[in-house]
């Protein structure tokens, strides 16, 4: 997703359905894309199976048809394959690599591989039964 699509996918997901009118009046100020060119963004992610819309009148009312949470991990999964050989670990290494990692988010990566743990043994112990 570019950084456009990325912008009118966040306000769809806190808007819920909306014109293009509705979109742009949305955005801040400061960098507010033009009318014809939240048009063009938003058939774009149409096309891409993001967006879809119904007919109101003359005009269409679009609506996120992928959830936030979705795309994000759509995106993650890119991000793995583009730049890390589909290694997670690679990924992982690289995010901690930095130094930039407080201890709160170090207890919440903790957590979270503690609950990947779990749940893998919980597919093992199935599989094999």
């Amino acid at each position: 997703m570019t950084e456009a699509e990325l912008r009118l996918m966040r306000l769809l997901w806190r808007c819920g359905e909306c014109f293009v009118q509705d979109l742009v009046s949305a955005m801040p100020a400061e960098g507010r894309l033009a009318y014809n060119s939240v048009l063009t963004t938003i058939r774009i992610l149409e096309t891409k199976g993001y967006v879809e819309h119904r007919q109101e009148g003359r005009a269409f009312l679009y609506t996120a048809v992928v959830a936030e949470e979705d795309a994000q991990q759509s995106e993650v999964r890119n991000v793995i394959s583009r730049f890390f050989g589909d290694s997670r670990e690679r990924l992982m290494l690289a995010l901690l690599g930095g130094g930039d990692v407080s201890l709160d988010e170090l207890q919440a990566l903790k957590r979270a591989i503690a609950e990947a743990e779990a749940a893998a043994g919980q597919k093992t112990r199935r599989k094999s039964k």
